[in-house]
């Protein structure tokens, strides 16, 4: 009987220590996957910002005016748009990049909202673009853990958004509303703007049963 007893409680230590390492290796793969997604989303806005802001230098440089002598007429090439080429991430087409100081968000800005894009990056669901004319509706997953929208429920009235689109604007945006609301509720989204910059950043709430939205509008 006690060696019976004895190899029970072995059984047992052996499924504890098994089931110990499981958790801390899920929790050290959690942590570092995180880690490195939020790496990597740093390192692509900075990317992104150099690259616009090396652009925008060139096509100043370009429209500098030059002393040149008489030449015959030659035809005229039709104006290539000074919107500058987006570049990708994950797969998908990077068109902007959003900064929040306040929870230290910086993460680039995708042309979708998908499972995948939302989980690496902020997509356009709904709007004109990044620094348009109107309502641009952005999405990023809420990991629950700091990172991308997760601290969105900290932002307030009067914090700051930096939004950083193709032609190398980065526009300053102040909150002005802060709130919870269904998952069907989409009217913040088709809100009237009076032909102002705005932005809304959606995600959902901690406990996934509805929707945490930002306003926030041109400074």
């Amino acid at each position: 009987m006690q060696k019976k007893g004895r190899l029970f409680f072995n059984i047992i230590i052996i499924i504890a220590v098994i089931a110990l390492v499981s958790v801390v290796g899920y929790a050290l793969y959690y942590y570092i996957s995180n880690f490195i997604a939020v790496k990597e989303a740093e390192d692509a806005v900075e990317a992104f910002e150099r690259n616009v802001i090396t652009v925008a230098l060139e096509e100043e440089k370009q429209e500098e005016p030059v002393e040149e002598e008489p030449a015959e007429e030659e035809e005229e090439e039709p104006e290539s748009s000074s919107r500058g080429s987006s570049s990708y991430y994950k797969g998908y087409s990077m068109i902007g990049t959003i900064q929040i100081p306040k929870i230290k968000v910086k993460i680039p800005i995708v042309d979708k909202v998908t499972v995948s894009s939302i989980t690496s990056a902020a997509g356009v669901l709904y709007g004109p673009g990044p620094n348009e004319i109107g309502n641009t509706v952005l999405v990023a997953h809420n990991y629950r853990n700091g990172t991308f929208f997760s601290n969105n429920k900290k932002l307030t009235e009067g914090d700051k958004i930096y939004v950083t689109d193709l032609d190398g604007r980065k526009i300053e945006y102040i909150i002005t509303k802060a709130y919870e609301t269904d998952e069907h509720d989409f009217s913040y989204a088709t809100r009237n703007t009076n032909g102002k910059r705005e932005i809304s950043l959606s995600t959902c709430t901690t406990d996934a049963t509805k929707r945490l939205v930002i306003w926030a509008r041109e400074s």
